[in-house]
């Protein structure tokens, strides 16, 4: 349910996100001279296929949907598991010792969601790699067809193996790990604040 879920909540915003991450990143690997931002955009829209270019690398989200999905399916199945051996290893029986053994602590939530989003990451990030090169327009693909993004992958693949394929991940990770954990630890410690003042706990 998780999953599906997420898939949906992701595939919900791209109409909106996806030609404004495009233009970001033509903005910053494009080769643009001295063209403001609106002029790219300008030039995006007037080149090539218009507004259909602008949703280049969507064939990409059909995974990269699953980033955020498995990364709080994750999270919340771990934390299933912490919190039952925290009430099995304690057992005990006052209001106060129960509240705290129904929400993680900041480091385990901080943690946690630096091992979910590691394997989110990891799961996705080639195909994330193929969308990006896609959006720059720097992926060619053999014989000189139209490049996509399975095209692609299976080019990096060929030219450098999986190292190619991972190319880049350490600043992704590094990025996203420390946000993505940040952000979760703060909405653990909320959620809790909250149902504490609603007295759902």
């Amino acid at each position: 349910v998780n999953l599906i879920l997420g898939c949906m909540a992701e595939w919900a915003h791209l109409p909106i996100t996806l030609p404004l991450d495009c233009w970001t990143t033509q903005i910053q690997t494009g080769d643009n001279g001295s063209r403001g931002p609106l002029a790219i955009l300008m030039a995006m829209l007037s080149q090539g296929d218009g507004i259909r270019g602008m949703y280049k690398g969507i064939q990409a989200y059909t995974v990269l949907c699953l980033k955020p999905a498995i990364q709080y399916t994750v999270f919340e199945q771990v934390k299933g598991i912490l919190l039952a051996r925290k009430r099995l290893s304690r057992g005990s029986t006052s209001s106060t010792r129960r509240n705290q053994q129904d929400t993680l602590s900041a480091s385990e939530a901080f943690l946690l969601g630096m091992v979910a989003r590691t394997i989110s990451t990891v799961a996705v990030f080639p195909y994330l790699r193929a969308k990006v090169m896609l959006q720059s327009q720097k992926g060619t693909t053999n014989g000189g067809a139209k490049p996509n993004i399975p095209a692609m992958i299976l080019e990096m693949y060929s030219n450098g193996g999986m190292a190619e394929c991972f190319q880049g991940i350490g600043p992704e990770l590094t990025r996203g790990v420390f946000s993505a954990a940040l952000m979760l630890m703060c909405k653990e410690k909320i959620s809790f604040a909250v149902r504490k003042s609603l007295g759902d706990v």
